[in-house]
């Protein structure tokens, strides 16, 4: 079970806390769609993931060669709905990357490989 501390450590960063709301916003996004997004490489889109991973935030499957992130179900209620109402209230601040995201060529289907 992840504390306070942990949480607001955890979600301290930009990137991180950037990635999580997204997620959250989507449901599940892989790797390749929060590049895209955010506007950021692979390897600190993969680092961050794999801390917010370790923290416990984070749950991940891969399809083929390609790994999609969602939110752990078993997260705390308090952290659900502090992510929930941090992200309604938040909507400006995502406003590019969502936008990215909505106009990214050829996005991944769930079902098929992703990019």
């Amino acid at each position: 079970m992840i504390t306070p501390p942990q949480l607001f450590k955890s979600l301290a960063d930009e990137t991180r806390a950037r990635a999580t709301l997204l997620i959250a916003s989507q449901g599940e996004l892989c790797v390749c769609e929060l590049m895209c997004a955010m506007d950021e490489s692979q390897p600190k889109i993969s680092r961050h993931l794999a801390q917010l991973r370790s923290k416990g935030l984070l749950l991940d499957r891969r399809q083929g060669q390609w790994v999609y992130y969602r939110l752990n179900p078993e997260l705390a209620a308090w952290v659900n709905e502090m992510l929930k109402v941090t992200l309604l209230a938040n909507a400006e601040w995502l406003r590019i990357n969502t936008a990215r995201l909505q106009n990214m060529d050829g996005r991944p289907v769930r079902e098929s490989a992703c990019c």
